[in-house]
């Protein structure tokens, strides 16, 4: 294989540069002085280079520096020529063996370190967890330039034991750049920070998102050996964004070594021109935005009143124009068809802001999509921007619409707007799509209107990563809302260039870029058995303390599958799928004289406890846990679909047939 002559004078710097660190030289000198005495002193013969070679040979040198210089692997000799990969994969959750890492020589890595953390005070009671014994841990999550990590969990303590290193690949985004060796000065202008996000998830596998910050890694280009040490303070989140949540002890190095750093003026210079330019543009736009406003106002007094949402707060308490929340997201081969991201979306849990205090406030908390995919749930805002995103991947024009529903509650959903005209709410936290068809107030009772089904009551403005449309006409009721937004009588726009000035990717935006989805790391097999282990406990314990005795029917369980995977596949599709084998198989199963009951629910976790404790407070669900009669023989099946991000969908069937005595 023959390299490029830029690429073969890197590759010698760089073995150069290994030799040296292992001081080859000086061992080979040594070496060389050992032979020349052993085998020249009897007789003044000529020592050749082989010679020489079968000596460093014999002594294991070369073996050591062949193992150093190792890049490639040879079962990866396939590789070699193919267009470098970005690395854009989790580190496994508890690998048990560390691997070793292959890296390109041709390309420039950052190599992250976090080596402990300490000031985590809420947490400076915490007693020392037992061995074995389960408790609360942290988990890291990191982004940097479409590539994502997780840190091994670990339990949470004032000092946490974080050890973990992580390689993140600094390349361009297109594949022409990303193949050649970025120096200081190109690094300079990659203005990405490492995203980071501090999860703790505690003994019920609940969730909660402890801090969100930005890591400026560029003081690494100015350290004198490619190494800085940096004392990272998280705050905390929402309305404990002011207050320290804790240390991080960070360690970052380039690889390989720089040949030239940067002077901490020139970096320090390069930081204030970068903050100055986007001040100067989130100014501008504010100011732009008052302007709107008013003249917003001035079409209709009554306007203050609607929800017209134009700047929205993320974890950190920092305002963003609501524009910058959404863009194109696409799934790669994760997800299918639009409608099986709404479903995607909609198993990914839900959950209000936390308010500190009563009042009934909500809590304002937009979050980055880092924090919402990694906390696993979020408010119906994260919701439906992320449907949204994925949605526009898709191909589809689509809009965040920001509204009230049921009670003037406040909310957020999509609208989609075929080529057609026709208009389609699509409802995050659930799913469900609902046709738009508007009442028209003006025409003769006689003519029939169309009955909403959709939940929505009025609505404020809609918007996506490139358009903002405030509703300016003259009711904001969603059931007579016009949706032709080329209408300026209805709809009031903002200007595009004004967008594109503060949103990606026209411009340098203090919002993060999107980071990929991920691939599931649950095994819905294995993790649907756990789960129908422990709800057979759990019944058979609870028929004991009724006194009654529990026999299982495995024939029946296992026929109870289809209907799963049928209510699972409606809700992804749209599409009612048959069940007539399942009510044939059932009626071939159940004897004549017998009684079948079955009752199906649905979850978005995988605790078994919480999911039996909901199940029996259904009256038809504790009929059939506490069935009491003749021959009765219990069933339970679960089914658990995993989606990306590890998302689950989990469907559980509990059912009996008992001998009928009248």
């Amino acid at each position: 294989m023959s390299l490029p002559p830029e690429k073969a004078s890197e590759l010698k710097q760089i073995i150069h540069q290994q030799l040296v660190k292992m001081d080859v030289h000086g061992r080979i000198r040594e070496v060389l002085a050992e032979t020349i005495r052993e085998e020249l002193a009897p007789e003044h013969q000529q020592l050749s280079t082989d010679d020489l070679i079968k000596a460093l040979r014999q002594r294991g040198i070369i073996d050591d520096v062949m193992k150093e210089l190792k890049f490639v692997t040879d079962g990866n000799e396939k590789e070699r020529t193919s267009a470098p990969k970005p690395s854009t994969h989790f580190v496994d959750r508890e690998p048990s063996v560390l691997k070793k890492t292959n890296i390109d020589p041709t390309r420039r890595y950052l190599y992250l370190q976090v080596l402990g953390g300490k000031a985590f005070l809420e947490h400076l009671q915490e007693p020392e967890p037992l061995p074995g014994q389960i408790c609360s841990t942290f988990t890291l999550c990191l982004h940097f330039r479409n590539q994502r990590f997780r840190s091994k969990p670990v339990a949470c303590a004032c000092e946490p034991d974080f050890h973990d290193g992580f390689l993140l690949e600094v390349h361009k985004d297109s594949l022409g750049d990303g193949s050649k060796m970025v120096d200081a000065t190109t690094m300079l202008s990659i203005c990405d920070p490492v995203h980071m996000v501090l999860i703790k998830t505690d003994t019920f596998g609940e969730t909660t998102l402890v801090a969100s910050y930005f890591l400026e890694w560029r003081s690494v280009l100015a350290a004198e050996n490619g190494i800085t040490n940096v004392a990272v303070e998280l705050l905390g989140v929402g309305t404990e964004s002011k207050v320290s949540a804790g240390v991080l002890n960070i360690r970052l190095e380039m690889y390989p070594q720089l040949d030239k750093t940067l002077s901490p003026e020139v970096i320090s210079t390069q930081f204030a021109l970068e903050r100055q330019k986007t001040a100067e543009k989130e100014r501008l736009f504010l100011v732009y935005a008052k302007q709107w406003w008013r003249e917003y106002l001035q079409i209709r007094p009554t306007h203050n009143t609607r929800l017209v949402k134009i700047f929205a707060q993320d974890e950190n308490g920092v305002n963003h124009p609501v524009c910058s929340y959404v863009r194109p997201l696409r799934a790669g081969r994760l997800l299918d068809t639009p409608r099986q991201a709404a479903r995607f979306v909609s198993v990914l849990g839900y959950e209000r802001a936390p308010v500190i205090g009563g009042g009934g406030g909500k809590q304002e908390q937009w979050c980055t999509l880092l924090a919402f995919l990694c906390r696993n749930k979020g408010d119906c805002e994260d919701h439906a921007n992320l449907l949204c995103s994925i949605l526009l991947g898709f191909g589809l024009e689509a809009f965040v619409c920001v509204g009230t529903k049921g009670k003037g509650v406040p909310h957020t959903w999509v609208m989609t707007l075929g080529t057609d005209g026709t208009v389609t709410f699509w409802e995050s936290l659930t799913g469900h799509r609902y046709i738009h068809r508007p009442i028209k107030p003006d025409d003769p009772p006689l003519v029939e209107q169309p009955k909403p089904l959709y939940p929505y009551r009025t609505i404020g403005c809609v918007f996506n990563h490139q358009k903002f449309f405030g509703n300016c006409q003259p009711s904001d009721a969603v059931e007579v809302c016009v949706f032709d937004l080329h209408d300026e009588s209805k709809w009031k726009p903002m200007s595009g260039e004004a967008i594109k000035s503060v949103c990606p990717p026209g411009s340098t935006s203090s919002v993060p870029p999107f980071p990929p989805l991920c691939d599931s790391t649950t095994d819905a097999a294995v993790a649907s058995n756990e789960i129908e282990l422990q709800l057979r406990l759990l019944v058979s314990e609870h028929r004991k303390d009724l006194g009654l005795s529990t026999v299982w029917d495995d024939h029946l369980s296992y026929l109870l599958s289809p209907a799963l995977a049928a209510y699972e596949l409606e809700r992804a599709t749209s599409i009612s799928a048959g069940n007539e084998e399942f009510q044939d198989a059932v009626r071939r199963a159940v004897p004549d004289g017998h009684t079948f009951k079955g009752f199906p629910i649905h979850f978005v976790y995988r605790n078994a406890r919480r999911a039996f404790a909901t199940c029996l407070r259904s009256p038809f669900c504790e009929e059939i846990i506490c069935c009491r009669g003749d021959q009765v023989r219990l069933a339970v099946r679960v089914r658990v679909f995993a989606y990306p991000e590890s998302a689950c969908a989990v469907w559980i069937m509990f059912a009996c047939k008992y001998r009928s005595v009248l």
